[in-house]
């Protein structure tokens, strides 16, 4: 902040307040000395291997083998550097760069998956892949919750929005054999979450958040009581969806470690790609997206200048359902082939933590999305490495990884100014 001051001459002097933002440094500082204790009350020996590529493949690669104890404290020297790196930037008034940050985490995981590998092997392609692929759904899902809040609508009913696309998604197959007509459904249920929730919310101004916890637990009865009543008596026929396949682009997925988790996919995944570039685009370069922002951001004087608020407001958050719905037909038409009550699991959640994380963002959310997903599949590997980590952690694993990032990386940001905030038009 700053300080008026009146000089002789008559100017204005103010005088700026520098402020230390030390919360990332703290992070890493408590992170360093975590992976620090870990490593030396569990000290593991012998070799850790890495899988870069599938043998078989057109390009194959050898594993890499390194020593675990002598790679994983040169890592956790490197932690530390970082770790005094981030406090002197931030000690000088300075912000730390994303980048510093994007490094450290990539420094932290590979110390920790050395020190997890003791003895074992890690396919880094797997990892990754299984990454993306639990990690759809939470995409679609914060892209949601971005152009919500943008608009200025908390979407808190992303995890109806999933649960009902998932549903639609695996009986619209069953019926027709079609995984597109499927998806199409998919996007119709997630559309008439966000169509009530946009009604209460923005017509009747009711508090957006209590409508969406409504919402959700709506859904998951009336999922949950159509799933009993409808699909277990006939489920040959209305529980079987067809499910898309994967699409191998020739020569790209034979690329070393990228080349499975990025060409090798199903169609939703790729329309995830295309989805998360036109979200990002059109938010910061169309009419569009600015009209969008400036909704979300000052009602007031978007509504002076001829913008229709409780119109841009109504469609942008039912286009906000349409792309969670497709999250939702993730589940049924990929993952798992059928559906199953409360199968989303309370993902919508970690989609709307995402959101926070990313800063309202599209890329950075669909990178916060990414960092859970690696971390539930991280559990998995751990679980079969058979690492000297009771299984209930490893349960909160992704859980704790979320908490850690919102509370650590995202406490000081703030969201758009007239999220959550109904507008009457005076």
């Amino acid at each position: 902040m700053s300080a008026p001051a009146l000089e002789a001459d008559g100017t204005i002097q103010l005088d700026v307040v520098k402020e230390r933002r030390l919360k990332v440094p703290a992070v890493f500082a408590i992170v360093t000395v975590l992976l620090t204790v870990l490593f030396a009350a569990a000290p593991r020996g012998g070799v850790s291997i890495f899988r870069l590529g599938d043998p078989s493949s057109a390009i194959a690669i050898p594993d890499v083998e390194l020593p675990t104890g002598l790679t994983t404290w040169l890592l956790v020297a490197v932690l530390a550097a970082l770790t005094v790196w981030a406090g002197w930037i931030a000690w000088s008034f300075r912000p730390v760069p994303l980048w510093i940050a994007a490094v450290f985490g990539v420094v932290g995981v590979f110390a920790f998956l050395v020190w997890a590998a003791a003895g074992g092997l890690v396919p880094l392609p797997s990892l990754l892949f299984g990454a993306v692929s639990l990690s759809v759904p939470l995409v679609f899902g914060a892209l949601g919750g971005v152009i919500g809040e943008r608009v200025g609508v908390v979407n808190v009913a992303i995890e109806g929005q999933l649960l009902l696309g998932a549903f639609s998604a695996a009986l619209l197959s069953s019926i027709t054999g079609n995984p597109f007509v499927g998806l199409l459904g998919a996007m119709v249920g997630g559309v008439l979450v966000a169509f009530v929730l946009a009604a209460f919310a923005i017509k009747y101004l009711v508090d957006q958040v209590i409508v969406g916890v409504v919402l959700n637990v709506l859904v998951t009865g009336l999922t949950g009581f159509l799933y009993g009543a409808l699909l277990v008596p006939n489920e040959a026929q209305l529980n079987r969806p067809e499910r898309f396949g994967r699409i191998e682009i020739p020569l790209l997925s034979d690329i070393p470690v990228i080349g499975p988790v990025l060409f090798n996919q199903t169609f939703i995944v790729y329309l995830m790609f295309v989805t998360v570039a036109i979200v990002a685009w059109g938010l910061y370069r169309t009419r569009w997206g600015l009209r969008l922002r400036a909704v979300g951001e000052h009602p007031q004087a978007a509504d002076t200048v001829g913008i229709k608020v409780a119109a841009t407001r109504f469609w942008n958050v039912s286009l906000a359902g349409a792309i969670a719905g497709i999250g939702g037909a993730f589940f049924t038409l990929v993952s798992v082939p059928e559906f199953g009550k409360d199968m989303t699991a309370g993902l919508g959640f970690i989609a709307l933590a995402a959101v926070i994380f990313g800063r309202w963002d599209p890329i950075r959310a669909t990178l916060a999305a990414l960092l859970f997903g690696f971390a539930t599949n991280l559990q998995n590997l751990l679980t079969i490495l058979k690492t000297p980590i009771p299984s209930e952690f490893m349960l909160m694993l992704p859980y704790i990884v979320t908490i850690l990032a919102v509370a650590g990386f995202a406490g000081q940001i703030r969201g758009p100014a007239a999220a959550g905030k109904p507008y009457i038009k005076g």
